[in-house]
């Protein structure tokens, strides 16, 4: 055998040995946990940190994450007991402690994700499918919570998860509720608006009625008293009158006629007989 065949088997069994070594060794992280497994059997669970040995090229291994992971679910549409809906947005913090369980189960972390979303969301759809939105306001919203975590942790734990918390981060009505809700607060508001004008129109309409009236009094008592005051004054003027006639009737009779002249002769045609008594005293003062 020549040297380069000796030198050529050296170093394939090196590179035997190598990868046999290599396929012997694993790591197990201090945040990991393992599973060794035999032609896709498992064999035995590893929890402990540090440097392992397995049968090489018949057995692999897959880890499994030991630290909280948190699960983050798109919100979904919930029907409360009183038939109202909302958007309910949840957060769960949840950890693998039986990667054994886990395994036969869902097998990836990415699987055992979609299990734990549907086990979140049947929880919180029954939990709050019997109560209504007046409860999950009040006091008691600490206990619906406890309910949720209490159905999650039951259902969780057959796919070898521990959850920690369960949370509603947020629970909104639906848009097409909020508009319908605007769309009826807007229409409330506006039948408020006319309800006020037309009672700002009748309570006018009932102030000016009211001023109309007393106006009219007013108006009807003054114009009363007028009527007195001139009836009195009148009467004063007659009595004056009558008085001056007594005390010398040729002057009243004078002063009569003058009056007539004044108030006919400027502003009037007269055809009348020179003779006639209504110009006596006018002859008179001619002459």
């Amino acid at each position: 055998m020549s040297n380069f065949k000796i030198k050529y088997i050296v170093i394939a069994l090196v590179a035997l040995v190598l990868i046999t070594v290599a396929q012997s060794l694993y790591t197990v992280q201090q945040f990991e946990q393992a599973i060794v497994l035999q032609f896709g059997e498992p064999v035995r669970v590893v929890k402990e940190p540090g440097l392992k040995i397995k049968t090489p090229f018949i057995q692999n291994v897959i880890y499994y994450d030991t630290r909280l992971l948190n699960l983050d679910p798109p919100a979904q549409e919930i029907v409360l007991g009183d038939k109202k809906r909302l958007d309910v947005d949840s957060f769960t913090r949840y950890q693998i402690v039986d990667p054994l369980k886990f395994f036969k189960t869902v097998r990836t972390e990415y699987q055992a994700q979609s299990k734990l979303e549907e086990i979140v969301n049947s929880s919180v759809r029954n939990v709050l499918g019997r109560i209504t939105l007046k409860e999950l306001l009040s006091e008691k919203r600490s206990q619906i919570m406890a309910d949720i975590s209490s159905a999650v942790k039951k259902d969780a734990s057959q796919i070898g998860v521990q959850v920690a918390e369960v949370r509603i981060r947020r629970a909104d009505l639906p848009m097409e509720v909020l508009q319908a809700i605007n769309d009826r607060m807007k229409a409330e508001r506006e039948r408020d608006a006319k309800e006020a004008r037309a009672e700002g129109q009748q309570a006018a309409q009932q102030i000016r009625a009211k001023a109309d009236k007393e106006s009219t009094i007013i108006v009807a008592e003054a114009e009363k008293k007028a009527q007195i005051i001139k009836g009195e004054g009148d009467k004063t003027a007659t009595q004056i009158w009558n008085e001056a006639a007594g005390t010398d009737a040729e002057f009243y009779a004078f002063y009569r006629s003058l009056e007539a002249y004044r108030k006919a002769v400027p502003s009037s045609k007269l055809v009348l007989s020179p003779d006639t008594k209504f110009f006596d005293y006018f002859k008179d003062v001619v002459k």
